[in-house]
């Protein structure tokens, strides 16, 4: 598909492509909606096998922060950036900021923060090159990690799964799949193991599954196996589009949520958990928690204030399963209306004041 055909067909605002010949950096910046306000979204470091693959995976995380801060009520838009390369390997101080002179090239319009591949200690050296930045520790309002509260919304979420397919959110003796032991997955195994709920856990780094599994009891799980462990939730906490054609039909759960970007690798996937009858919550509905952090440091909430708006993922998705079964449609397409009315009510809002808007 042409690049433009790929940009207008989900409405994006603005695609940056950025090179740096002195430290190597090749990154795309994805803006997708500012009718809320600034698009704020992290930024991923990853060995993209082409530019293609990178500028499907930016302009799909991108739409997905959209429809994260719309249904969250926040008042922000939808963006994110990927750094094609290792970050074992290839991330360096310099790379990053040079990488950050990219983002203040955009004055404001994308504000990034950590995502898979960089922490909150490489958005320092971001940092130094603009301001743009949140989740990070030095700056006044600095929240640092997002992953707790991330975690903690993710962990409510499942309990409003549980209520909705299972009758309870008590958690205990609940089986959960973990899929993914970095930052938001162990916390969210912190969470879990704290109700007693039975964890099993993989992940493609050895030592990250073994302290799960020393920390919380977790039963490990070879990383391709997690698709068929017998559970009552699956919940996958790494890279997207793990429900595909081929986990579809291994899948032996009641439930997925997760606090993964993009968990459907097509819309249709949803389609199909719906068929199967298993309850699907929206990803980025449940795994608003980071967001609703790191906004914190803009509008100047702190740690608790963001962990009580994280425990409304508990509400928000009840109501989201409302409307699903009202209307017989896929809890992904209920989640997807309610984003696309807040963000059409904004457009309709600012058409009937342009005079107020501009001054």
């Amino acid at each position: 598909m042409d690049v433009f055909d790929q940009i207008h067909e989900a409405h994006h605002e603005q695609v940056v492509f950025c090179h740096d010949a002195e430290t190597g950096l090749d990154s795309i910046i994805a803006i997708h909606d500012t009718t809320l306000g600034p698009a704020l979204g992290g930024t991923r470091m990853w060995p993209y096998r082409s530019t293609h693959e990178a500028l499907r995976d930016v302009l799909r995380l991108s739409e997905g922060m959209t429809y994260k801060a719309a249904v969250a009520g926040l008042e922000l838009g939808g963006g994110k950036a990927v750094i094609i390369g290792d970050s074992k390997r290839d991330k360096t101080p310099e790379l990053l900021r040079a990488h950050g002179r990219f983002v203040e090239t955009l004055g404001g319009r994308y504000i990034t923060a950590e995502d898979v591949g960089i922490g909150v200690e490489d958005m320092e050296y971001v940092y130094e090159e603009t301001k743009h930045v949140t989740g990070i520790r030095s700056s006044p309002h600095g929240s640092g990690d997002p992953s707790p509260v991330t975690a903690y919304g993710v962990y409510n979420g499942i309990k409003a799964s549980c209520v909705k397919k299972l009758g309870s959110d008590d958690l205990s003796d609940v089986s959960v799949a973990v899929q993914g032991a970095g930052h938001v997955g162990y916390y969210l195994c912190e969470n879990l193991a704290g109700d007693g709920a039975r964890i099993s856990i993989c992940d493609i780094d050895e030592e990250r599954v073994h302290k799960v599994v020393s920390d919380f009891g977790a039963a490990p799980v070879e990383p391709d196996e997690i698709y068929d462990v017998e559970c009552d939730v699956f919940a996958p906490c790494a890279l997207g589009a793990v429900i595909n054609d081929g986990t579809l039909r291994r899948l032996r759960c009641q439930i997925v949520a997760g606090g993964a970007n993009n968990q459907l690798e097509e819309d249709r996937h949803g389609d199909a958990l719906d068929a199967k009858g298993i309850l699907y919550a929206p990803d980025y509905v449940i795994n608003a928690g980071g967001l609703i952090n790191v906004y914190g440091e803009i509008v100047g909430y702190g740690i608790e204030t963001a962990k009580e708006k994280a425990r409304g993922i508990y509400e928000t998705l009840l109501s989201i399963y409302d409307i699903a079964a009202e209307e017989g449609i896929p809890t992904y397409r209920a989640a997807d209306r309610l984003a696309r009315d807040r963000i059409r009510k904004a457009k309709e809002q600012k058409a009937s004041h342009p005079v107020a808007e501009r001054a």
